[in-house]
C-alpha cells in the first residue's frame, strides 16, 4: 500500500476542508457547475466518477470465474454478507439513527437524505481497494480476484432493485428511471471499458501490460476522488458550518455498520474452519463500500448538495482508518485459522 493510499483519510479530510472553504468563498462558482447537468447526470462528476471507477474495472479478470467453484466456502459468506444482510442491516441502522437516537437533532425531511446515503453505501460491496486489504493481509490473490469478479456482474443486476427496494420501504421516492442510468452509466459501462481494454492489453503484452497499464492510470483514480470530495463539500459547506457535528453523526452507523459486518463475517468463516488467506480477505470485502459508485448515485439521484451525497462522502473519510484497524486485527488473529 503506497504513502498516499495509507493516508487517504488525511487527504480526504483536507479536501474537505478545501471544498467547504472554497463553496464559502465562491457560491457563484459552484452555483454555475451545479447546472452542468444532462439527464440528472451533472456532466463534471460524471467525469470524475469515470476517472476513479474505469481504472479498478481494469483490474477486474472475468477469467477467474472458472474457479468459481473452487473452496465455495469463501465466497458463499461473501455472497450471503454482501447481498443477503449487509444492504438490510445499513437502511435498517440508519432508520434506528437518523429517525430514533438523533432525532432531536436532524430535521425529519434530512434524516431521509442521510438513511439513502446509508442505502447506496451498503448495496455497494467494494472493487478496488479490496485487492489492497487482501495483500496487506496475505490473502491469497487469485480467490480475491475470484470473489471480487463475481460480486462485480452481481452488481450490475442486483443493485438497482436492492437500493429500489430498500428506498421504498424506508418512504423515499424511487425515481428509477435516474436509478438504471447511473448504474448504466457508473457499473455497466466502465465494467465494458475495462474488460475490453483488459483483453487488448493482455493480447499485446500480457498480464505485465495490464499491471503496467494500470499503475500509470491510478493516480487518476485518486485524484477524481479527491477531486469529488471538494467539488461535494463545496456544495455542502454552509449546511457543514451551520451544523459542525453532522459528520460525527453521520459516522456513527459507519462505523457500527463495518465492526459488525466484519465481526459477523470473520467469524462465519472461523466457525467453517475457512483458511486465513480466504478469510480476512472474505471478510473485508464484505466491510468495505464501493465509494465512488454511492457517490455517483447519490448526485444522480438526490443532486450534488443533497445529504445522500454528503453520507457517501464522510463513507469514503470513515472507511481507510476502519480497514486499516480490521487488517491489523486479522493479522493478529491469523493462527486462530487453518493455515490450508
Amino acid at each position: 500500500m503506497s504513502l498516499f493510499e495509507r493516508y487517504l483519510s488525511l487527504w480526504v479530510l483536507l479536501c474537505i476542508l478545501a471544498g467547504v472553504g472554497l463553496g464559502h468563498l465562491f457560491p457563484a462558482t459552484f452555483g454555475l457547475l451545479a447546472t452542468l447537468e444532462v439527464a440528472s447526470v451533472n456532466l463534471l462528476v460524471a467525469v470524475l466518477i469515470w476517472a476513479m471507477v474505469y481504472p479498478m474495472m481494469v483490474a477486474v479478470d472475468f477469467a477467474s470465474l472458472r474457479d468459481v467453484g473452487r473452496r465455495p466456502r469463501g465466497l458463499v459468506i461473501t455472497l450471503t454478507v454482501n447481498w443477503l444482510i449487509k444492504p438490510f442491516t445499513m437502511a435498517a441502522l440508519g432508520v434506528l439513527f437518523f429517525k430514533h437516537v438523533f432525532a432531536g437533532f436532524i430535521a425529519p425531511a434530512d434524516a431521509a437524505q442521510y438513511i439513502a446515503g446509508l442505502i447506496l453505501l451498503g448495496a455497494a460491496p467494494c472493487t478496488a481497494m479490496v485487492f489492497v486489504w487482501s495483500q496487506l493481509t496475505r490473502g491469497d490473490p487469485n480467490y480475491t480476484l475470484v470473489q471480487v469478479s463475481l460480486n462485480d456482474l452481481i452488481m450490475v443486476v442486483a443493485f438497482a432493485p436492492i437500493v429500489g427496494l430498500l428506498l421504498g420501504v424506508t418512504d423515499l421516492v424511487v425515481p428509477w428511471a435516474t436509478l438504471l442510468l447511473s448504474v448504466g452509466l457508473y457499473v455497466v459501462i466502465p465494467l465494458a471499458a475495462g474488460a475490453l481494454t483488459r483483453a487488448l492489453l493482455v493480447r499485446g503484452g500480457g498480464l505485465d501490460a495490464v499491471a503496467r497499464f494500470t499503475a500509470r492510470v491510478k493516480p487518476f483514480s485518486i485524484l477524481g476522488l479527491l477531486a469529488t470530495v471538494v467539488l461535494l463539500f463545496g456544495f455542502q459547506g454552509q449546511v457543514i458550518l451551520a451544523q459542525p457535528l453532522l459528520i460525527a453523526l453521520i459516522a456513527v452507523p459507519l462505523l457500527v455498520q463495518s465492526y459488525g459486518i466484519f465481526a459477523l463475517a470473520y467469524a462465519a468463516a472461523w466457525a467453517w474452519r475457512v483458511p486465513h488467506a480466504v478469510a480476512a480477505p472474505c471478510a473485508l470485502i464484505g466491510t468495505s463500500n464501493f465509494f465512488e459508485l454511492a457517490v455517483a448515485v447519490a448526485i444522480g439521484l438526490f443532486g450534488l448538495d443533497s445529504g445522500a451525497a454528503l453520507v457517501t462522502v464522510v463513507g469514503v473519510l470513515v472507511e481507510v482508518p476502519v480497514m486499516l484497524s480490521l487488517v491489523a486485527l486479522a493479522n493478529r488473529t491469523r493462527a486462530r485459522f487453518p493455515a490450508t
